[in-house]
């Protein structure tokens, strides 16, 4: 498996609890259990993703500009996450906030996937590729 198979796998993760996550309405045990999950993926792969896979690429010219943006988009879900969490489940304001973060996750992975892989594609030999996505995946592992 390469590090591109490695993250896609994650995004799926992140992808369907986030579908599951905009279906639910008030402040019921299923909306906690589901954004608490998603909040722990998220901040999980973030920095697993970031050790991984954006580090090696900061370090080349072609991916830097790419992997600093995908890094700012980090950080700016984790501020929509403290948001959602300082809100109460059972507001309006709860799902419209959700469904924010919903956004900006897809535009991220999207953008990801169909942008930031094929310029590290180029970027990357395969040995890097599989010992990035070894690396990635024993630390998911240890953490998850």
């Amino acid at each position: 498996m390469n590090i591109f198979e490695a993250l896609r796998k994650d995004h799926e993760i992140q992808r369907d609890l986030i579908d599951q996550l905009v279906k639910t309405s008030g402040d019921s045990d299923k909306r906690k259990e589901l954004f608490d999950q998603l909040k722990k993926e998220l901040a999980l792969h973030e920095d697993a993703e970031e050790r991984h896979f954006y580090v090696p690429l900061l370090e080349v010219d072609m991916t830097q500009e790419k992997a600093r943006h995908s890094i700012a988009e980090h950080h700016e879900m984790d501020e929509l996450v403290k948001k959602i969490e300082e809100t109460d489940r059972s507001s309006s304001a709860w799902l419209v906030y959700m469904k924010e973060l919903a956004h900006q996750v897809e535009h991220h992975l999207d953008e990801e996937e169909q942008e930031v892989f094929q310029l590290a594609g180029k970027a990357l030999n395969e040995t890097e590729k599989k010992s990035l996505a070894t690396d990635y995946q024993e630390y998911m592992k240890e953490n998850r």
